[in-house]
């Protein structure tokens, strides 16, 4: 223990390289793309609704079924796409398609459309925003050394959140400060945003070099294919198979309620009536609270365990998702925007670092692979269950229901999962071991070693 934390320590003090600032970067810019999502189009999708004739009620509904089709998209794309990058010299060129399609795509979506073909162009932006994620989060490996994995990961987020409230303050500016109409204000807060994303990326591009890949081969996608639906075979003979299994299925539940509470949150309050600008300033707070909430849990997380710093945030979010059933009040949302920051970041980053923990280091491509389809392709759950429930009940409140029950669910397969967990690190740990540590560090796997070795400052 007194060994990985000096690793760990002399990991911390180690300034960043330039190809990790570059990698951090684009969280910077592709999260401003994210909060506008979250925040501005589904204020003006509402307003392009209410031009076309549509009520709130269904708008809102509207809104969650375009949301659910953006993630079935991606959960089919990103894996597909994902194992294509494997090869070497393909990463960049997706991931170049993929950020192109979304930043011109984000400033399309300020050219005067009906709200049908709106929604329409919407879905594709989304797509290939949340595609161009999928190559972003792999080129981790290449970026940074293994002891700055954790640091970088969370570094990405925390400049993430506090970056994009930039182009947002000046979206917030031109919407609401200013007497331009909302014909002219949306489409200059787009083009804004679409800059920035587009600035940001650049140095990645620039800076990037591939240094873990897998040689081309025939029929390459259909055998990787083949070990992704046999990972859990028992020919396989995958160590720890339940824990692994049973941390998925709670993954599903509880990350689906957080990323259906980011992607309804605006739209829930403009359906409830609320202001446009305490609406856009209270989630404007959440991007700051999140900056210093989530370098504080990588740091907690050095002295609490992470399944339980995890249980605290799926708890936490369980109670924000009741609390919002009964909100009618702005101030109410308010504090929902304030405790959102606080966990948001937190149970994000703990669930990649606990992930990578119980599962073997040679398989760790595969098994990455298999979380982000729980993740990002799982997600049209909940939005989906809200937009139904809302049109069933015709009230926004009860909408919210879903989201706390997907919650609970959460977090009592977390529970079953923790222990099993814990019981299979107490096993295989010797014991002088970590009392904090959920499992063994594990080593790069197989395919992290074809490729060449990173050098020592990270760059190519």
């Amino acid at each position: 223990m007194a060994a990985e934390n000096t690793v760990e320590n002399t990991a911390g003090k180690q300034k960043m390289t330039r190809m990790e600032k570059s990698w951090i970067l684009y969280d910077v810019g592709n999260s401003a793309f994210t909060l506008l999502a979250s925040a501005v189009l589904p204020i003006y999708f509402n307003y392009l609704a209410g031009e076309g004739g549509v009520g709130e009620t269904d708008a809102t509904a509207y809104w969650g079924y375009a949301a659910s089709i953006v993630t079935l998209i991606v959960a089919v794309l990103g894996p597909t796409l994902g194992t294509l990058a494997d090869f070497r010299g393909f990463k960049r060129p997706l991931f170049l398609f993929a950020a192109a399609i979304g930043i011109a795509g984000c400033a399309a979506l300020g050219v005067p459309l009906p709200w049908i073909a709106f929604l329409v162009v919407f879905v594709l932006v989304k797509a290939a925003y949340s595609t161009s994620l999928v190559f972003y989060d792999s080129m981790l490996c290449d970026v940074t050394t293994r002891d700055r994995l954790d640091k970088i990961s969370a570094q990405g987020y925390a400049w993430g959140y506090i970056g994009s409230c930039i182009p947002f303050i000046i979206s917030i500016v031109l919407i609401v400060f200013t007497p331009l109409d909302y014909t002219v204000s949306m489409p200059l807060a787009f083009a804004v945003n679409a800059l920035w994303w587009f600035v940001c990326t650049l140095p990645l591009l620039k800076n990037y070099s591939q240094k873990y890949y897998v040689e081309r081969r025939p029929h390459a996608v259909r055998e990787n294919f083949k070990r992704l639906f046999s990972v859990f075979s028992k020919k396989t003979r995958l160590p720890n198979r339940k824990g692994i299994v049973l941390f998925l299925v709670a993954f599903f539940f509880y990350i689906d309620g957080v990323y259906t509470i980011i992607d309804m949150a605006t739209s829930f309050g403009t359906a409830l009536g609320f202001d446009t600008a305490n609406l856009l300033i209270a989630l404007l707070v959440t991007q700051v609270v999140a900056f210093p909430a989530a370098i504080a849990f990588g740091k907690i997380a050095s002295r609490v365990r992470d399944d339980v710093l995890i249980l605290v945030c799926i708890a936490a979010y369980a109670g924000i998702a009741l609390f919002a059933v009964f909100m009618t009040q702005v101030w109410q949302f308010w504090i929902l925007a304030v405790a959102v920051g606080i966990f948001q970041g937190g149970i994000q980053a703990l669930s990649r670092s606990y992930f990578a923990k119980i599962i073997p280091g040679e398989q760790s491509g595969c098994l990455f692979g298999i979380l982000d389809i729980f993740g990002k392709g799982a997600a049209f759950m909940g939005t989906l269950l809200v937009g139904v429930v809302t049109q069933a009940t015709g009230s926004v409140n009860l909408g919210v229901v879903p989201i706390v029950c997907l919650f609970c669910a959460g977090l009592g397969m977390f529970l079953v999962s923790m222990r099993v967990n814990r019981r299979h690190a107490a096993a295989a740990e010797p014991p002088a071991g970590s009392e904090r540590s959920a499992a063994p560090v594990p080593a790069p796997s197989a395919e992290w070693q074809k490729g060449n070795t990173p050098s020592a400052d990270g760059n190519a």
